[in-house]
């Protein structure tokens, strides 16, 4: 598996394997990507553009005023929307499972806080590999029927439970997220604030040496906010492989955590706010301080994070990370659903709020946070 930060770097994970650093996925039609908020960037196709026209008065107003023509026209039907997708051949299903139904119910999990995409599932065939289907898709938007119809291809193991393209494995069926719920609402221990009741459970993973959770830290603060009924967990998930200070800060965050959640998230703004200056060298003085901004004893903080019993601890959480499919940092999981956190708000709380939709669960949301904030026009979405 290749771990990264979302500033691009990767290496793998500590698995004791091999340690040679890989170069990022490059873009594409990925399942990761299908399956992430990114995605939705891709695949919205077009944002919309602004028109103006105007109509330019006559030279000169006409002498004699005529009588006005009776409108014989009829009026024509409504003109329905047209299809931008070809219909599927069925010669191209060729494979006894998985069913149509199983993969929309799969792309609808997915996809189906988008009320503009349109999809259909075109090929469903066999391979030379014994079990495995190879799944083809055509995806479009509703309202730019003439924008470029984009084709998404993964191919689905023989017990049905995963799917993969290139080297993404991501959970597939009607459900795809239901196991990675259960497993985070068992193990995610993290320093936690929001709602008690786990029935809407978000599980941040992030790196204190990573810049972009630095950066990610507002979002989960206006989550928390906007999302009363959401429980919002912080886990440690140190990417140690790239970030040399990360584990030892992990540390030192399960020892103020064992305080109180209140003085973790302190302890965590106070090592974000350093973050640039965290080196092994200066590591020891900056979560000191970190540790004593948040009211506690520095030495103390030191001496247990310095124990065996909290590396241990450490490790585990980095193990949960990686049961999880967790691959970069920051990444958000929403009652099981991964969501990197570099995503506009806008798209963050759709999603969020249609995977709580699906699994019948409250947010606690107000009306005016649930409805999307328009883009006001700019001199860059005007004709030129």
């Amino acid at each position: 598996m290749v771990l990264r930060c979302a500033e691009g770097r990767a290496c793998p994970a500590r698995d004791h394997g091999s340690q040679q650093c890989n170069e990022p996925p490059r873009k594409g039609n990925s399942l990761k990507k299908i399956n992430s908020a990114l995605t939705a960037a891709l695949l919205l196709l077009s944002a919309t553009s602004v028109v103006f026209a105007q109509t330019a008065p006559s030279s000169a107003p006409s002498a004699t005023p005529s009588a006005p023509k009776p409108n014989l026209t009829v009026p024509s039907a409504p003109i329905a929307p047209v299809d931008p997708l070809p219909p599927a051949d069925p010669k191209n299903f060729t494979a006894a499972s998985p069913t149509v139904e199983t993969v929309n119910s799969f792309l609808k999990v997915m996809w189906g806080y988008d009320a503009d995409r349109i999809w259909r599932v075109m090929a469903i065939q066999s391979t030379p590999a014994a079990g495995i289907s190879k799944v083809v898709v055509f995806v479009a938007s509703k309202s730019h029927a003439d924008a470029k119809v984009q084709a998404a291809t993964f191919f689905v193991t023989p017990d049905g439970k995963h799917a993969l393209e290139g080297p993404s494995i991501v959970p597939f069926g009607a459900t795809p997220y239901a196991e990675t719920r259960d497993l985070l609402n068992a193990r995610a221990d993290g320093a936690s604030r929001g709602a008690a009741s786990k029935d809407l459970m978000l599980v941040e993973f992030a790196d204190f040496q990573c810049p972009y959770c630095a950066k990610a830290q507002s979002t989960v603060d206006q989550i928390v906010k906007d999302f009363p009924d959401a429980h919002v967990v912080f886990q440690i998930f140190p990417l140690v492989n790239i970030h040399p200070s990360a584990f030892k800060a992990a540390a030192y965050g399960v020892c103020a955590q064992k305080q109180s959640n209140d003085a973790f998230f302190k302890f965590a703004d106070g090592v974000f706010d350093t973050q640039s200056a965290l080196t092994p060298a200066t590591e020891d003085t900056l979560l000191k301080a970190a540790a004593k901004r948040a009211g506690l004893d520095g030495d103390a903080i030191a001496a247990c994070a310095a124990t065996d019993a909290t590396k241990e601890i450490v490790n585990a959480d980095i193990k949960l990370g990686n049961d999880a499919g967790v691959e970069e940092t920051p990444m958000l999981s929403i009652n099981g659903r991964m969501i990197p956190l570099g995503i506009p708000y806008d798209t963050l709380k759709q999603i969020l709020v249609y995977q709580a939709m699906l699994d019948g669960v409250p947010t606690g949301a107000s009306a005016d946070i649930l409805v999307p904030k328009p883009v006001p026009p700019t001199l860059t979405t005007l004709p030129k």
